[in-house]
Order: structure tokens, then sequence, then C-alpha cells
């Protein structure tokens, strides 16, 4: 059986790094809305020594892995029945010890979410290793939930009855889960008309008080940021850099999954462009335990009507960042206003990534495309298909290269989207006809509403048969 690591995750006291001066806090000290007080940056999370204590320790022992049996001990609690051993997030606490007593983790079991192969798309596309991290598998079916079960348990640790955020649509129906796994009370601002109702019916499901606000998600920021100086009331937004430590958990999946032979590049949603952030994160700290021997590069897509990042690199050199009236059919990105732009500055430039934006009619041709290999996803998460066709199309990703989409969101968080794509209904004509004919032809030919019948076997023959004739 394979031991326990010597070292206690605990003997690396956590602390609170500011992007922006440098200056470190400990992790209670920081602002309710979690921005550095001398220069208005964001946190990361860092464990003084931990890295090079666990690799100088392997290194001693002349292994070839440089934190020793972690990879071992990771494995093989997939096979154990311990609540956190069961959870995808909690199974790597070695890389998260943040916490002072591991039995305040709330956990639905999250994380462990599937690699998928896009045979099709790939093979479209000229590429023959094409995979899609599905993080729409989780328990309310976003990437939201590796995040919500590191924050939400710090938040439940340090005894705040409330928690609250302001969403799109998937963060509050995370935290409203977690919260009510916890006992805990929680507060949901959304824009009003601007989410998708899968998303806001999971929150009330789970209790949440849900406030629609008359303006857009950031002005829901806004009032939230306020909100939390005024009341005992813990932020869970990814501003929270707790957040970013679950998500990071992903990266050790896919390196597991490939046998720690990282992919050569992910290609990520831009929202709020904290996923980024954490991925980043999380390639950067297996690489410096040693665990793979060189870090992906991660390039993130936006969709044309919310792109602040990628006009933030073509107008500005990405020295500086304008905020944008977002408006997308892709909920889940619809902000215009990004908190972690720096922070996905930095993972961009680090990894030699590129940032690209996709236009509607990409999304939604990109959203079936994945749906035609049997794996649904939200609008949002099309955006990576959509994007990299442009940097194969550049040249910028090559034949034999292994890439990696990260599908954030499960097809079933904004229905209507894909109900209005087969019905035709989605795209306004003008946006149709402005497709180049081979988009056009290629989107018709997937489309298919569904058809109303009489009750006949025959004439359920004859739809039959013209299938068949193709």
């Amino acid at each position: 059986m394979t031991q326990e690591p010597t070292q206690s995750a605990l003997e690396f006291a956590h602390q609170l790094r500011c992007i922006g001066c440098d200056a470190r806090i400990k992790g209670p000290k920081a602002a309710e809305d979690f921005r550095c007080r001398s220069c208005g940056s964001l946190f990361e999370v860092e464990y003084p020594g931990m890295f090079t204590a666990r690799r100088r320790s392997a290194e001693n022992l002349h292994t070839q892995s440089a934190a020793g049996a972690l990879p071992a001990l990771w494995s093989q609690r997939r096979f154990s029945n311990s609540r956190l051993d069961r959870s995808g997030v909690w199974r790597f606490r070695e890389l998260l010890p943040f916490l002072e007593d591991e039995r305040n983790v709330v956990t639905l079991e999250e994380g462990n979410t599937p690699l998928y192969a896009l045979p099709r798309c790939g093979e479209s596309l000229g590429l023959d290793n094409l995979f899609a991290k599905h993080q729409g598998m989780n328990p309310t079916g976003s990437f939201k939930d590796t995040g919500m079960t590191s924050a939400l348990s710090v938040a439940h640790e340090r005894g705040f009855p409330w928690v609250a955020c302001a969403s799109t649509g998937n963060t509050s129906a995370a935290m409203a889960a977690y919260a009510a796994r916890a006992g805990m009370h929680a507060l949901v601002l959304i824009p009003d008309g601007k989410v998708a109702w899968g998303k806001l019916a999971q929150s009330l499901d789970y209790g949440a008080i849900t406030c629609q606000l008359k303006t857009d998600f950031d002005g829901c920021v806004a009032v939230l940021a306020e909100l939390v100086r005024r009341a005992p009331v813990y932020l869970l937004n990814s501003v929270n850099p707790y957040r970013l430590e679950g998500q990071k958990t992903p990266a050790m999946e896919m390196a597991e999954a490939l046998d720690w032979q990282v992919p050569d590049h992910m290609i990520v949603p831009g929202g709020n462009l904290a996923n980024s952030s954490a991925l980043g994160k999380g390639f950067a700290e297996l690489h410096a335990l040693g665990l793979i021997d060189r870090q992906p590069r991660i390039s993130i897509i936006q969709a044309e009507g919310a792109n602040p990042l990628f006009l933030s690199l073509t107008q500005h050199e990405g020295k500086q960042l304008h905020p944008v009236q977002a408006d997308t059919r892709a909920t889940a990105i619809r902000i215009g206003n990004p908190a972690s732009w720096l922070k996905a500055m930095r993972v961009l430039q680090g990894t030699g990534g590129w940032c690209e934006q996709v236009s509607e009619q990409e999304i939604a041709l990109a959203k079936a495309e994945i749906g035609a290999e049997g794996i649904g996803c939200e609008p949002a998460s099309a955006v990576t298909l959509a994007g990299l066709k442009k940097l194969v199309a550049q040249g910028r990703i090559a034949k034999h290269e292994k890439v990696v989409l990260l599908l954030t969101g499960h097809t079933l968080k904004d229905p209507e989207y894909t109900i209005d794509f087969y019905r035709g209904s989605l795209l306004t004509a003008e946006e149709i006809a402005a497709m180049p004919d081979q988009q056009r032809e290629k989107m018709q030919a997937l489309a298919r509403a569904p058809m109303v019948l009489e009750p006949e076997v025959e004439t359920v023959m004859r739809v039959l048969d013209a299938a068949v004739r193709g």
C-alpha cells in the first residue's frame, strides 16, 4: 500500500501574495473584497517552502518523481470510500493546505471529470490528438464546483453564516448548492433577464435568496463589493483566491489521465478569466514538483461581443484593459470587465499562449460540432473549438500536437440556446448571410428541427428512408 507523504500538508502555512505590489498577508487579514489595500490588485494563495521542500525530499530518496509517492497516493485514493478521497479536488489535498481542519471541508464529490477524445472534430481540423476536459460533468454542471468546494470550505471554517456572489449563472448554482450542503445562507445577485433559465432554476432549487438586479454582471459586482463591506457576508466570486485553488485541480487530473505527459495546448473560454489563471497555477505547481517536464501553452478564447482581453492585447499590448459593454448569447462569458485579467495575462505570457475572439455564428457551429461527438456543452464552452479553428488556420498548432479543450458547462445549462439552434431561430437572417459559404452549409447540415407527424408507421418509415438516402 502506498504510504502517505511524510510531511504534513499543514507544515506549509499558506499566505496571500498580491499580484500587483507583491505584498504578503495572512489569509484572514484579506479585505472583504479580496483587494490589496495598498494597490488594489488581487491576491493568490502561496505555500512558502512547500515545493522546494517536497522536491528536495524526493531527490534525497533518489526517486524519479520529484514529489515521491504523491502520484501513486492520488491514484490510490480513487478507490477509497473516504469522503475527501471521493472528491477530485480534495484527493489532491497535499497541494491545498489552507484549511486548519479537514473536517471543515464542504464537498459534493466534485471533480474526477472525464477527458474525452474528439476524433471527428480533430479529423476536420487535421489534428491527431484532440481532447475535451468536460468540467460540465461536475455536481451542479459546471467547473465552478471545483472552486466552490475550496472557497466555501474556508468560509465554513471561519464561521461565516452568509456567503454571496454576483453571477451570470454557473457561480450562483454552485455557491447555492455548497451553501445548502454546509447549512449556510446564500445570497445571489444576477443581471435581470441575462441569465439562462437552467442556471437560475438551480440557485432557486438550492434555497438561495436570488436577486435579479436591473444591470449587467459588472453592475452586480459593484453592488456586491459594497455589500460585503457592510455585512458579515463572505464573498465567493473568483476574486476570492481560494476559488482558484480548487479550480487548479483539473490540471492535476489531466496530467494524471495522460500519464503525466501534459498536452501541448490548453484552450480555455475567457469570461472573468479566473479559470485560465487557476489552470496555469496548477500546471506551474506540478512543474515545480517535477511531476511534469514542461507546462502546456494556455490560450484564451473570448466572444466578439465580450472581448476586453483580446482588445487589450491587440490594441494596448496587454498593458491595460478597458471594460466593454458585454453582449453575447454565451451567457457564462458575458463579462465586460474581468476581475482576473492581470492573472490571465501573466498565464498567457508565461506559457506562450494566445488570445482569440470568435463570432456568435462560430460559437453556434462549434457547439453543434461538439454535440455531434455525443458530448454536449453550454455555448460558452464551445468558444474553445471555435478558437482552435482559428489557431490551426494561423499555423500556431501543428497536426501532431496534443490539444485539450476545456468545456466549462453542461449542455443542459442553456437548453433554450440548443433548441433555438436546431429550430433555425438562434441566429438572425443577417448573421446567417454574413457566414462564409462553407460554415453556412455545415450549420445547415447539422440543424434538424423536431418533426410533428401523424402517429403512423408508414409516415415514420418515410422519414427514416429519406434520412438513409441522406
